[in-house]
């Protein structure tokens, strides 16, 4: 039910998203460990999609330094919104240890601010909500 959806590449040069193209690619389900870490790679990168301009507009996606908070926070959001995925998916016991490495990783970096897990959060949900085609629902009874 993803509206506008970017353009998906399945090439072996890594897991990616680039909003100047607005294209996402994810490598072979071949490469990875096991499925369950092939999609929780893919619904990462689906959900920094989301943020691209002409859907929600995320600064963290758009013209951001790889060091900086917004992209931290961005990263953030992509795991959080992945995991959410994951669950909805029945993926999510599998590739819990992950998310959590990877989400306490970017908290270290963001200086373990507690306000922002909640902000990702709520980002993670729209993120997801957009992804399910269910941002429209939400508009119309809103």
């Amino acid at each position: 039910n993803f509206q506008n959806k970017p353009k998906i590449t399945f090439e072996n040069n890594g897991a990616w998203y680039s909003p100047l193209t607005d294209i996402m690619n994810v490598p072979n389900k071949k490469y990875f460990h096991d499925i369950h870490e092939y999609y929780s790679t893919f619904f990462h990168e689906l959900v920094h999609s989301t943020g691209h301009k002409k859907r929600l507009n995320r600064k963290g996606v758009i013209n951001v330094e790889r060091a900086s908070k917004e992209y931290a926070r961005e990263e953030l959001i992509a795991e959080i919104g992945a995991s959410m995925l994951c669950g909805i998916a029945g993926i999510d016991n599998e590739i819990i240890d992950n998310s959590a490495s990877y989400i306490q990783y970017w908290l270290r970096r963001l200086k373990n601010d507690p306000k922002l897990v909640v902000h990702a959060s709520q980002q993670a949900q729209k993120a997801c909500d957009y992804i399910l085609g269910e941002v429209n629902e939400i508009r119309k009874s809103a």
